[in-house]
């Protein structure tokens, strides 16, 4: 197969790409954004977009006489998403934040706050769990959480990390760790917030394990999930993780940890919002009693 490829503004980029398939079969849009990168070797298949007749090629299993492209003079409209990162190294980045933040405000006080700052038992383990929650996703990333989509374009980098480097990182260290940054409680009350943080990030992990199961490794495939959390909101991990946010809120009192939470718990809802649509749409049974995110709400 033969094509043509243009830019979006119609300027020729290749006046004639041969596209054959590496089984024998029918060439695949893997097949193309490979031939592509054997001419443009910049242009590696993860920064490739292509478009035919305003429809985007956007599988890459799919054969490209399936989307329509005849088998010659075929015109496609390519598009540079620009240098990519892969999802796993973006999460790994984004949570690595909060890890070095912490103790850079907890260990260098006196730098920060012009004085040495007396801790208290609540400020310590704060400190703990916040440096527990980050360890966990750390943890998850690495040998927990399938990805179905390969990479994101690296510009978006920053603009991810801002939520964990800044609003969770900087903003709670800066604050919680500061002298009389969090009040006393008594022992039943930290006991009672302990316990609820342990439920929250246990369940999280639970419901991570079973979307992990869900997908065999290298499959993009989806099901229905079912089991812990997942009988009464599509996205229990959300709800679990809001769950472990609130018991460091309730122990630190702070205004910094509310004013995450609110980003957090907010960005969430829309995610669990948008995946609950999907999942909708793409299964025709799927339990109309479900919520999105919060059980019995919304």
């Amino acid at each position: 197969m033969n094509v043509q490829v243009v830019s979006r503004s119609g300027k020729v980029i290749e006046a004639n790409l041969e596209v054959t398939s590496r089984s024998g079969g029918e060439p695949t849009v893997a097949d193309l954004k490979r031939a592509f990168h054997a001419e443009k070797k910049p242009m590696y298949p993860e920064r490739q977009r292509w478009t035919y007749e305003g429809n985007v090629l956007d599988k890459d299993a799919a054969t490209l006489a399936s989307c329509g492209v005849p088998a010659s003079g075929a015109k496609l409209v390519f598009k540079d998403l620009g240098p990519q990162i892969g999802w796993r190294t973006v999460f790994m980045l984004e949570y690595l934040g909060p890890l070095l933040i912490y103790p850079f405000f907890w260990h260098l006080d006196t730098l920060i706050y012009g004085q040495t700052v007396e801790r208290n038992r609540t400020q310590r383990i704060a400190y703990m769990m916040l440096m527990a929650h980050f360890l966990k996703r750390e943890y998850e990333t690495v040998f927990v959480h399938r990805f179905s989509h390969g990479t994101m374009p690296l510009s978006n980098l920053f603009k991810n990390s801002f939520h964990y480097w800044i609003l969770s990182g900087v903003l709670i260290a800066w604050r919680v760790f500061a002298p009389n940054g969090a009040p006393e409680h008594s022992d039943t009350y930290v006991a009672a917030c302990v316990a609820l943080y342990a439920f929250g990030q246990m369940s999280n992990y639970m419901t991570h394990a079973i979307l992990r199961d869900l997908r065999p490794p290298g499959s993009t495939a989806r099901k229905i999930p079912y089991g812990y959390g997942f009988n009464l909101v599509s996205c229990p991990n959300y709800f679990f993780e809001a769950v472990s946010w609130t018991a460091v809120l309730l122990l630190t009192q702070s205004w910094a940890t509310l004013v995450f939470i609110i980003f957090a718990v907010g960005q969430m809802y829309l995610w669990a919002v948008k995946k609950h649509k999907a999942y909708k749409k793409e299964f025709p049974n799927y339990p109309k009693s479900r919520k999105a995110m919060f059980p019995f709400i919304a």
